[in-house]
């Protein structure tokens, strides 16, 4: 499929076939696109957090206003992202770089996200939304269907999934086989009042 017809054909569908089990290899394929997707730095911040665990899934599904997708999609993954990777073995961010590069971008991390915690968590956000995207567009190029979700308890989510200190939830992606055909697109703002030509 090309890239702009999965852009064009994807929705957010709920309903899936909870009986549908997702081939390794798609899974595979499917895990990749979201880790190829760009971070700020090199970083690769993003974790994704791949909820196999039936019971588990239960549990989300509960913190998650009993919405259907969590339980029937073939596969549920929880967008998290570590805030404090920008500090952790930095070097390893731009090992294969030419030492030029590596001199300059090692430093830059942490002059760029140092006491600045604001831009260390929206970088998480914007991160985790650009992984999510890929992760949609190759459902889609793969023949499945995809929910963003943010429709959860964020704090019991991070609960069951033993969330670390220093990460953060930024949403799900729930990929399987649509059962259902979504609503019709229920209506977009004008291209004039969206897109703005050099100034507000």
């Amino acid at each position: 499929m090309h890239v702009l017809e999965a852009i064009e054909s994807r929705r957010s569908v709920k309903a899936f076939d909870p009986t549908h089990e997702m081939p390794e290899a798609d899974f595979q394929k499917l895990i990749q696109a979201g880790r190829l997707a760009p971070t700020a730095f090199n970083i690769q911040h993003p974790r994704f957090v791949v909820i196999k665990d039936p019971e588990l899934r239960k549990q989300i599904r509960a913190a998650a206003w009993d919405q259907a997708q969590v339980t029937d999609a073939s596969v549920l993954i929880v967008m998290c992202a570590d805030k404090n990777a920008w500090q952790k073995d930095p070097a390893r961010y731009w090992q294969l770089a030419p030492q030029p590069v590596q001199d300059f971008m090692v430093p830059a991390i942490d002059g760029y996200y140092r006491d600045h915690e604001q831009t260390q968590r929206d970088e998480t956000m914007r991160s985790c939304g650009l992984a999510a995207q890929n992760l949609m567009l190759a459902a889609r190029g793969l023949g499945y269907d995809s929910c963003p979700m943010d429709g959860f308890d964020f704090d019991a989510v991070a609960k069951l999934i033993n969330l670390p200190e220093d990460h953060v939830i930024s949403m799900f992606v729930a990929v399987g086989k649509k059962i259902k055909e979504p609503n019709p697109r229920s209506g977009a703002i004008s291209q004039q009042e969206q897109i703005i030509i050099d100034r507000f």
